[in-house]
């Protein structure tokens, strides 16, 4: 099979064997329809691929082609959406244990579900912030992910304030008739209006950079009690006195949720009890796409640009020299 790497700061195809499910009950064999690129996770692994092989990627979906004994809730012939490296790359075929995957209804545009994993993380990132009905949530940073919170969390019914810096970006969330604003200013006076000068329940940071002045600012906008969420890469720098004078809450959120990073939950494909772990990665995964497959959220702005397999190393080098500013590409595989 053919699978995308990062290679000396460069991309490259390479030619490696199926993976095999021999001695793996639990897990399944995918033949991958669709992947999405995502920026800034695949570029700050290709500006660090300086005489090492990494392998990129992490959301897809595709076609189940054999499952493993122990698998019962899909069959061959089935699509799913899949998360997490390194069970999931821009690889031909992926082998996804039963924790890591989701099925797809039939009336869920395979496009749209190849976006499980950026999902998983949106729907993590408001979890951890633990708002409640009605509560006002910041999101600073209007990127592809901070883009599918805003959306998620207006569709929760949250009061949705949004910043970026890109006009275009804004407006993508203005026609989601949510209030969005490119100057910080005009921002800080709906958090005023919109609280009654309590300030924002929570601000989730989705943008990156390090020392970023953002994580300073953003406790200004916090009620008493108020917390900060740090979504993107971003390096923490709090200054303590607005910290305690609010007494906020500083949380960060982990990729897809309860899960991730556990040999045990992902690697041996052993879930969470239902009843103490009540979301983990792979049941975000599986929410997003039931959140599509109901029409709660429009995520059709994000898979317009569709590139096939073998013209996908020029797309990366067109993202990692700017020129382009797309929110996302997807990968088609033939």
């Amino acid at each position: 099979m053919k699978r995308i790497v990062a290679h000396n700061k460069r991309i490259e195809i390479i030619e490696d064997d199926v993976p095999s499910l021999a001695g793996k009950p639990s897990y399944i064999l995918v033949k991958t329809m669709y992947s999405v690129i995502s920026p800034g996770t695949e570029l700050t692994i290709l500006a660090n691929s300086e005489n090492k092989q990494s392998h990129i990627g992490y959301s897809a979906m595709g076609e189940v082609i054999q499952c493993g004994g122990e698998i019962t809730d899909v069959k061959k012939g089935d699509l799913v959406a899949c998360y997490g490296a390194p069970y999931v790359h821009h690889d031909e075929y992926l082998l996804v244990p039963k924790t890591l995957f989701a099925k797809v209804p039939e009336a869920v545009d395979p496009k749209e579900a190849a976006l499980g994993g950026l999902g998983a993380i949106a729907i993590h990132a408001l979890r951890i912030a633990n708002l409640q009905f009605g509560e006002t949530i910041v999101i600073v940073g209007l990127g592809v992910l901070g883009q599918l919170i805003a959306k998620i969390a207006n569709a929760a019914a949250y009061n949705v304030i949004a910043l970026d810096l890109s006009e275009n970006r804004v407006e993508m969330m203005k026609e989601e008739n949510i209030k969005a604003f490119t100057a910080v200013e005009e921002m800080e006076a709906a958090i005023q209006i919109e609280t009654n000068s309590h300030g924002a329940d929570a601000v989730l940071l989705c943008a990156g950079g390090s020392r970023s002045p953002l994580t300073r600012e953003c406790l200004k906008w916090i009620r008493n009690k108020g917390k900060a969420v740090i979504v993107g890469d971003l390096e923490p720098d709090f200054p303590r006195d607005l910290m305690f004078g609010k007494e906020a809450q500083l949380l960060i959120s982990r990729a897809g949720g309860p899960g991730r990073y556990d040999a045990v939950y992902e690697k041996a494909a052993i879930d969470y009890p239902y009843e103490y772990v009540r979301w983990t990665e792979g049941r975000n995964v599986a929410e997003y796409i039931r959140l599509i497959y109901e029409k709660r959220i429009n995520v059709q702005p994000f898979i317009s640009e569709v590139v096939e397999f073998d013209a996908a190393p020029q797309e990366f080098e067109k993202l990692l020299n700017k020129q382009s500013t797309t929110l996302t590409k997807l990968i088609h595989y033939k």
